[in-house]
């Protein structure tokens, strides 16, 4: 079955990725066309509607689908690279911090065990804390949110090494 090759290559890599029900890989199979690069070595999934996720080798994600039609992303650790086609298929991206939402852009969402840096390079992203009550910020083209647990979130424009230190990790 093309699913559990998709499995296999993904779990070979390093890469972990976890899906919530057999309805979710179902979609993954039918949408999604599983890539690698390399320099630095990463999964790239090319998917329908004009979604294509990068992650880096230590990435752990997974797809939750439901009755809706904002599918999730669920990115537990390490850091993907998210580039949406305006009008084209936008899931939201949820971590353990906080959750994105995508308004046709290319962005980068980077977990670890204390917080989620969220980075957009061309588009807006809508951020918020999964912890509080605290609204949503938006981001633009080289703005940049650190959420943490208990913080309050501040749109920050990011400096030049520490877009360039994130960027590398998916060869840019």
């Amino acid at each position: 079955m093309r699913a559990h090759r998709i499995f296999k290559a993904l779990f070979a890599a390093g890469c972990v990725v976890y899906l919530s029900s057999p309805a979710a890989l179902a979609q993954m199979e039918a949408h999604c066309l599983l890539g690698q690069a390399s320099d630095p070595d990463r999964q790239v999934f090319t998917c329908s509607g004009g979604l294509v996720i990068e992650l880096e080798a230590a990435a752990q994600m997974g797809f939750t689908t439901g009755d809706s039609d904002a599918d999730t992303l669920d990115l537990t650790g390490g850091a993907a690279l998210i580039e949406v086609t305006p009008g084209g298929f936008a899931p939201q991206i949820r971590t353990p911090h906080a959750i994105a939402a995508v308004r046709g852009t290319v962005y980068a969402v980077d977990v670890t065990d204390t917080g989620t840096s969220v980075f957009v390079v061309r588009g807006q992203v809508d951020v918020g804390a999964l912890s509080d009550q605290e609204a949503p910020v938006v981001l633009g083209p080289g703005d940049g949110v650190d959420v943490t647990p208990g913080e309050t979130l501040e749109v920050k424009s990011w400096g030049a090494a520490r877009v360039a230190a994130l960027l590398a990790r998916f060869g840019r």
